[in-house]
């Protein structure tokens, strides 16, 4: 990311799935006062994938309910949730647990609704990835590596023209005013 111009020293809000390797990626390349967000799909699939059918669909509603409430409330409640689901779904519980303070970054930020959204999910980049999986899956016979960086190119170039603005882009200022904020207040405590 670095070689991409991506560079360290500029304060980011970096959102990703529950990679332990790119958590620690970007704590030691960024620093760790850069905000992770959590991708909040990926936590959902996680957390009722530990549920029988029939109480998935009560966990995802509680998970969704509390995502929307101020950090310290959402994290109470899912901390009851997970005391709740303890003995008879021990893995949900601990999968509800695992990584909570960073499911709730972007509230953290005092972020308007119009970017949580967006910014709450790596669908971002998993949709244009996806559009290269769909035009390249039916190749079978890969001749060389330049036909590889073609396709995938091209691929990319095709996913490209249904690119939009992602929701809540006119708010992205705010963003920036949030990351800037912590790095003040950063500059004041040292």
């Amino acid at each position: 990311m670095v070689d991409r111009g991506i560079k360290p020293g500029v304060k980011r809000l970096f959102v990703i799935d529950g990679s332990k390797a790119l958590r620690a990626g970007i704590d030691s390349v960024y620093g760790k006062a850069n905000p992770v967000q959590r991708c909040r799909p990926h936590k959902e699939r996680n957390v009722t994938g530990h549920f029988p059918a029939h109480l998935a669909d009560t966990a995802r509603c509680s998970l969704k309910a509390a995502w929307k409430l101020e950090p310290e409330e959402g994290m109470a409640r899912l901390k009851q949730l997970a005391r709740m689901y303890e003995q008879a779904y021990p893995s949900a519980s601990v999968s509800i647990l695992e990584g909570l303070e960073e499911m709730f970054t972007v509230n953290r930020l005092g972020l308007p609704a119009s970017l949580r959204r967006c910014l709450v999910s790596t669908n971002i980049i998993e949709s244009p990835n996806s559009g290269v999986r769909t035009r390249t899956r039916r190749v079978t016979n890969w001749q060389d590596s330049k036909m590889v960086r073609r396709w995938v190119a091209s691929s990319f170039l095709a996913a490209e023209k249904g690119f939009r603005r992602i929701m809540g882009y006119k708010d992205l200022w705010m963003l920036k005013a949030a990351l800037d904020e912590g790095v003040a207040e950063e500059e004041k405590a040292a």
